[in-house]
């Protein structure tokens, strides 16, 4: 179907703001009378605190506020689960706990004043291994889990387990009677940073009557409010929290982290606090991507057709559990183990544990790059020891029509035979040596758009344009292109007559902010929606003006028109509404699914890589990736994400990781924690297999979450087919390569 809009490769609308340097993000905030806050943070893994001495810091010139968990309510704060005290309290858990805040003039003072507080700590024993972490005689970091609030139930007799969850379909038992062989591996991933540019940043203002005002660098601006409303027993009428653009988030920007500490510092000061983190905090302390210990038992039978998979996930998910957003308190990834293959019987166990390191929170496509590194890499050693084709035995296991999940979900329009085959192909997969010493690897992924309530409003303005109201915070996808399309499409009206702008939590009854592959498919829902109820304000007028019923006018190139009747402009249109209105025509919907429709989507990637044998180094040369993309709303986005996706992945795979030393992270700053540059990029290859058949608004589907997944299996397996090296161990460096060309190491060669 032909759009006028949608589809078309309209450029950023906050994009020049961005790159000329008029977008405000949290730290640009500056309001009268404001105090520069600073926290002061563990330089140990696990103590007990034995003293505070906060004297030196209270007198030093300048300084309005000096805070410990003393001196604060008992308070515990957390996404779901209420683990984390705003600052410390007898007890420090990871280098980098708060334990000490102050607010003062300026930033000078404040960071002079915490290094004049004096701690004094009982070191403990640590733990940082989740498998250790969860056998008994392990160091306990909370002796009592189940005071906290949401806590989750777990089983019995494993210290420090933060969650449990059980995902299960099938006989397992009958499965693996049925497999010929069974095996079993086990694959590690590391602890990383989401990457972001922007550090977390907040203001915080608190006027004579108690209303509380939060600027914020969030992404869910509606759940920061009623979090914090209800871990500090404030109503939330009383809390305006005003929606910024987000410098970079991929997960880590949902939590309250310090907003707790600077509310505080606000109360005691009287004045408005700003909170703004350096880079080398958010690498200590910020919450990080779960490293994972992934074990994966297989029954295939002789021809490759897998009949069960028996999978323990382990996650590391450091010393509170209060950055985890979902229900269940646990790393989701369980739920999709093998998603796209034929399974009649599977079972995936999920831990996560306490540990003595930074907190972990969901990170782009939350497990899902860990356990698809597993998964995609366990299938090519399957293959390796059967005989077996790697390609053909993904085709002889991949669902096809009428098919059920393996965890039994039966999905509509399902395309991953079409995506896995244009991937092989555009890669030249067979048809071409990649050379010596080089190699490919195909991994694939699954993932939905998930559906939920959201609400938007449309304002008709005195001179015919549009604005539209969204709650819906600017993360860096392009979400508000994307709504000014779906508007733009829905009314007849020309883009540059749409514009799209954010305020507050008092504008909007309610937005669930970014993340999770949702926007478009919740935010854009509720503008489509009001869109839609907007264009029958239109069509009655237009009916009324023309002379015949409103079923008989036709929305045709932006024009309202009856039978053989010219008609309206939209502009024109518009203007007599607003007209008949007296003013601006102000319309405000709520968009609340009854359900999701049964659609997913699928990614494929097939990786090219180069490996000096002399050196171990490994360079990628070519990543291809098919998506099943249902209509693209707007190809520029679309492939921005694309290749924004790739590249992450790419990083997680070859060099993106925070190791510590005696609990310490060493990568405190954006120079030794590597991520991709403009060297590392590969040629990029991106095949699109669109459909009407998605469930966002002009059958558009999920995209920000698939590409960055498949991307570690894949450069993995190609590893793997370039020199024989195995690679069970997250990152893909060139010494474990190295190393393991010569004998030595964990990895195993072929």
């Amino acid at each position: 179907m032909s759009y006028q809009t949608v589809g078309k490769p309209l450029p950023r609308i906050e994009g020049v703001d961005k790159v000329s340097g008029k977008t405000q993000y949290t730290a640009d905030v500056s309001l009268d009378g404001l105090l520069w806050g600073k926290v002061l943070r563990s330089p140990v893994p696990h103590a007990r605190i034995v003293r505070i001495d906060t004297e030196k810091a209270k007198n030093l010139a300048g300084v309005r506020a000096v805070l410990t968990g003393a001196d604060l309510p008992p308070v515990y704060v957390g996404s779901r689960m209420k683990d984390m005290p705003v600052l410390a309290k007898e007890r420090v858990r990871f280098v980098g706990d708060p334990v000490a805040a102050v607010a003062a003039e300026s930033r000078e003072i404040a960071e002079e004043a915490v290094n004049l507080i004096g701690a004094e700590y009982d070191e403990l024993p640590t733990v940082y291994d989740p498998e250790e972490a969860l056998r008994p005689g392990a160091p306990v970091l909370h002796e009592d889990r189940s005071r906290y609030r949401n806590a989750p139930s777990v089983p019995e007799g494993m210290p420090n387990l933060q969650s449990y969850m059980v995902w299960k379909n099938g006989d397992l038992e009958a499965g693996f009677k049925q497999a010929d062989r069974i095996f079993e591996h086990t694959f590690r991933t590391q602890l990383t940073h989401h990457g972001y540019l922007e550090p977390h940043a907040c203001v915080v203002r608190i006027d004579p009557a108690g209303k509380v005002e939060i600027w914020a660098s969030n992404k869910a601006p509606y759940e920061l409010r009623d979090r914090l409303a209800e871990e500090l027993g404030i109503p939330k009428e009383k809390i305006k929290v005003h929606i910024m653009s987000v410098g970079g988030d991929f997960g880590g920007k949902a939590s309250l982290i310090d907003v707790p500490i600077c509310y505080f510092l606000a109360e005691r000061s009287g004045r408005p606090v700003k909170l703004a983190l350096e880079y080398s905090e958010e690498l200590m302390a910020a919450a990080h991507r779960h490293p994972g210990v992934i074990t994966l038992r297989t029954g295939v039978k002789q021809d490759g057709t897998i009949t069960a998979i028996h999978a323990k996930i382990v996650f590391s998910g450091g010393a509170y559990a209060a950055f985890k957003a979902n229900p269940h308190v646990t790393v989701l990834a369980g739920r999709r183990l093998a998603s796209y293959y034929r399974i009649p019987a599977i079972h995936v166990d999920t831990y996560c544990a306490y540990t003595n390191q930074v907190s972990c929170t969901q990170t782009r496509t939350p497990g899902s790059p860990q356990v698809v590194f597993a998964t995609e890499s366990q299938i090519d050693i399957i293959a390796g020891e059967l005989g077996v084709d790697r390609v053909k035995l993904r085709r002889r296991n991949l669902l096809g029509d009428g098919d059920a999940s393996p965890m039994g979900e039966k999905w509509q329009h399902l395309r991953v035979r079409e995506t896995f085959e244009k991937a092989i192909k555009a890669s030249g997969w067979g048809r071409s040596d990649p050379g010596k010493n080089c190699g490919r690897g195909v991994a694939l992924y699954e993932r939905g758009a998930p559906g939920g309530k959201a609400s938007a409003a449309i304002t008709l303005e005195t001179d015919g344009s549009v604005t539209v109201l969204t709650g819906c915070p600017d993360v860096g996808p392009g979400f508000y292109t994307i709504a000014q399309q779906i508007v733009s499409e829905t009314l007849g009206a020309p883009p540059e007559l749409v514009r799209v702008r954010f305020e507050d939590t008092d504008s909007l009854p309610y937005d669930p902010g970014t993340g999770g592959s949702k926007s478009t498919n919740t935010s854009g829902h509720a503008a489509y929606k009001a869109a839609r109820e907007v264009r029958e304000k239109l069509v009655a007028v237009a009916a009324r003006k023309l002379g015949c019923r409103p079923e008989e006018v036709r929305q045709v190139r932006g024009r309202y028109a009856g039978v053989k009747r010219k008609g309206f402009s939209f502009a024109a249109l518009a203007r007599e509404v607003v007209a008949e209105n007296a003013g601006p025509l102000h319309h405000l919907t709520m968009y609340e699914p009854k359900d999701n429709p049964p659609v997913t989507s699928f990614a494929v990637q097939v990786a090219e890589v180069e490996v000096d044998a002399d050196t171990g180094q490994i360079r990628v040369k070519k990543i291809t990736t098919a998506h099943d993309s249902g209509v693209v709303l707007n190809s520029l986005t679309y492939q921005g994400q694309v290749d924004g996706g790739v590249i992450n992945g790419l990083g997680l795979a070859l060099m993106e990781e925070t190791p510590m030393v005696d609990g310490r992270i060493v990568t405190l700053n954006l120079g030794e924690f590597k991520m991709p540059s403009i060297k590392d990029i590969p040629r990029l290859t991106t095949i699109l297999l669109e459909s009407p058949t998605g469930p966002v608004p002009y059958q558009g589907k999920a995209v920000a979450e698939l590409p960055n997944v498949p991307t570690a299996g894949a450069i993995a397996n190609a590893i793997y087919d370039a020199v024989g090296v195995r690679m069970y161990e997250l990152p893909l460096t060139a010494e474990k390569v190295y190393w393991s060309l010569r004998g030595g190491g964990p990895i195993q060669r072929r």
